[in-house]
């Protein structure tokens, strides 16, 4: 399974960017599918959630400004981030779940995408 990350870049503070997840090569349903973050110098922190029946959970710091979706067909997910904050800088990950079994599902992540926002 392969779990690329696109959409990353460098914005003001109070712009907006969109990020996208695309998982493949997988002959299993994808499960849930979820973006994390981490900055430099900080521990991972998760930012959204989203299940593939389309149960939505947020961070507490991202929840107003931040929507996550997904396309299933198309194996992908998105995160709309607006309101940006220089507090949002840092490299954003796609972990992907893989519903082999009830008692199989491992998780796959992407290499990330860098997130830069200047105040």
């Amino acid at each position: 399974v392969e779990v690329v990350e696109t959409g990353g870049g460098s914005v003001q503070s109070g712009g907006s960017l969109r990020l996208s997840c695309l998982a493949s090569g997988s002959p299993f349903n994808i499960g849930t599918m979820a973006w994390f973050r981490q900055a430099t110098g900080k521990q991972q922190e998760f930012v959204a959630s989203i299940t593939s029946g389309g149960n939505i959970y947020y961070g507490d710091s991202v929840k107003g400004r931040f929507t996550i979706s997904r396309d299933n067909a198309k194996n992908t997910m998105y995160l709309q981030m607006s309101n940006l904050k220089p507090e949002d800088t840092a490299v954003y990950y796609c972990r992907v779940n893989i519903d082999i079994s009830s008692a199989n599902q491992p998780d796959f992540w992407g290499q990330g995408t860098r997130v830069s926002v200047a105040s």
